[in-house]
């Protein structure tokens, strides 16, 4: 192996610095997106009583279902720590919502 390909090896395999190791671990922020936003519009849904389907969720951001579960598994469940509550109707609709 050349010098040069040895550096470039080390250098991928190098630590990330300090500072950014430590963004990583801070406590997660609720409101980390400007107000408005998708990510806003979804946890509202989420928090009303009847809670919200993936349908309702779907229309207010033009997502697609399989962004809208990834959502609510990596950003809801994950990121925020929120305890999110599905429940199967009658009709078969899944809802889903916020804890508390």
């Amino acid at each position: 192996m050349s010098k040069i390909a040895k550096k470039a090896t080390l250098k991928s395999v190098a630590k990330k610095p300090a500072a950014q190791q430590q963004k990583r671990n801070k406590a997660p922020k609720e409101s980390a997106s400007p107000s408005g936003s998708k990510h806003d519009q979804i946890l509202a849904l989420l928090r009303r009583k009847q809670g919200a389907s993936l349908a309702e969720m779907q229309s207010a951001t033009d997502w697609q279902a399989h962004s809208v579960r990834g959502f609510l598994s990596g950003t809801v469940k994950r990121r925020l720590r929120l305890k999110l509550l599905s429940s199967k109707a009658k009709n078969g609709e899944r809802r889903y919502a916020i804890a508390g």
